[in-house]
């Protein structure tokens, strides 16, 4: 939930996709790589987060921030080919939508929740609710298009 405390700021609640720590981030900072309050490590570092069962629900439910994901298998070749667009489209996208990656060969319980037919397919999450998805490789600036189309 987004915060506005008496001094006027206000704060997005960003899970850190390293330790599930929440952190209240000033919004106008989420692009000055933010580190975790616990861990130290980076919140949104424009790179791709990589997802798990364990973690899915715990960092894109108590994320303000946007949240692409992207259901892969290392064995797909439109899933290997599409990677390195994702990473540039993480770092363009950085500070606005956090973006990861889950395998779903070892996560059969989201792919049969989100009734993944084919692979790969994004899905933008907002507030942990998928909001939209496409099914197939993006370019780049397919995907940014993608995740800031209102």
């Amino acid at each position: 939930m987004t915060t506005a405390p008496p001094d006027g700021i206000q704060r997005l609640h960003v899970a850190c996709v390293h330790c599930n720590a929440v952190n209240r981030l000033p919004s106008e900072r989420r692009a000055d790589d933010p580190i975790c309050a616990r861990c130290a490590k980076p919140l949104l570092d424009g790179r791709v987060a990589t997802l798990t069962d364990a973690d899915f629900d715990a960092i894109v439910s108590r994320t303000e921030l946007p949240t692409l994901v992207d259901f892969w298998a290392p064995w797909c070749g439109p899933c290997r080919a599409m990677a390195p667009q994702l990473e540039r489209a993480a770092a363009t996208l950085k500070g606005d939508v956090r973006v990861a990656k889950l395998n779903s060969d070892e996560s059969l319980r989201l792919a049969q929740r989100y009734e993944l037919r084919t692979i790969p397919t994004i899905i933008l999450f907002e507030r942990g609710q998928p909001r939209r998805r496409h099914s197939g490789a993006l370019q780049a600036s397919e995907i940014v298009q993608f995740a800031r189309r209102a």
